[in-house]
């Protein structure tokens, strides 16, 4: 029976799935600042900017980034910990970023709606390491322009995995053909605009990005995708254009690719009916 309890939410008491589910999206957001703020520099370092301090993923202990000091468990704990010390350091009275407690609000909202779209088992948990990892992904974009190779990759073959293991064969076909159709077609976009005016439409972070989303979502998911992109992409333009924030320069397409991928995987088949492609995911066959 423990095995089952284990495996099976179902047999969990009414509400108490929701609640687990719920802490583990804002226990891993709250590693997700982590990753946020050290795999860049991770990365940089590795480019050869030796002027960077030496970090890793576990080390060092986490600190205040203003007084250095460390966090002891009970300053570090998600989301409590920032409203208990009312958004400032325990030492050194600094205000504390928004980005972390922004981060595990996501993180926990994302775990409730996945729980709601897939139900509390473990194939909701592992929906929300992918949603996780988008929201990892979105956030180092948005401050860097990087969307590492160190994330992506691993969720393009988890993906494939996934659906090869514990999905039909339709799926994973649609999986397969999704990671490579969401590869190509950026990778063309980007060349034929390069051609076309000699400047560099995104980087390539982003086809690496939507061939990890067609791998989980499937073939038929990346045109809606891709259309909630472009829609959130040009809301946030002309809206930093509206506050002269925005004079032509280069943004993230990230964030937005990770926006129409999680609408997509949350809203499902209703949503895409909605937006008016309920059509088009009928006659491709969506499987997922």
């Amino acid at each position: 029976m423990s095995i089952n309890l284990l495996t099976d939410f179902s047999l969990w008491p009414a509400g108490l799935g929701l609640v687990f589910i719920t802490l583990i999206g804002l226990v891993v957001a709250s590693f997700i600042n982590v990753v946020i703020y050290r795999l860049p520099l991770i990365l940089r370092r590795e480019w050869g900017e030796t002027n960077l301090p030496e970090v890793s993923l576990s080390w060092p202990a986490s600190h205040c980034p203003d007084c250095k000091t460390s966090l002891r468990w009970w300053n570090n704990l998600p989301l409590i910990s920032w409203l208990i010390q009312q958004g400032r350091c325990v030492n050194c009275k600094n205000k504390i970023s928004l980005q972390y407690p922004l981060v595990e609000t996501a993180g926990g909202i994302l775990a409730l709606l996945i729980a709601w779209r897939f139900g509390v088992n473990l194939s909701s948990l592992v929906y929300l390491s992918f949603a996780l990892s988008l929201l990892a992904l979105a956030v180092i974009d948005a401050k860097t322009q990087l969307l590492p190779d160190k994330i992506t990759f691993p969720l393009i073959w988890a993906g494939l995995t996934w659906h090869w293991l514990f999905s039909s064969n339709q799926m994973f076909d649609q999986a397969f053909l999704g990671a490579l159709l969401g590869y190509l077609s950026l990778w063309s976009l980007f060349w034929v605009f390069k051609l076309l005016t000699g400047r560099e439409g995104m980087g390539y972070g982003d086809f690496k990005l939507l061939a990890a989303i067609g791998a989980w979502l499937g073939a038929p998911a990346l045109i809606p995708v891709v259309m909630l992109a472009s829609i959130s992409g040009l809301v946030v333009a002309l809206v930093l254009k509206l506050n002269a924030q925005w004079q032509g320069q280069a943004l993230p397409f990230g964030p937005h690719l990770v926006i129409g991928c999680l609408v997509l995987l949350i809203g499902g088949q209703q949503l895409a009916g909605w937006l008016g492609l309920g059509a088009w995911l009928e006659i491709t066959g969506w499987a997922f």
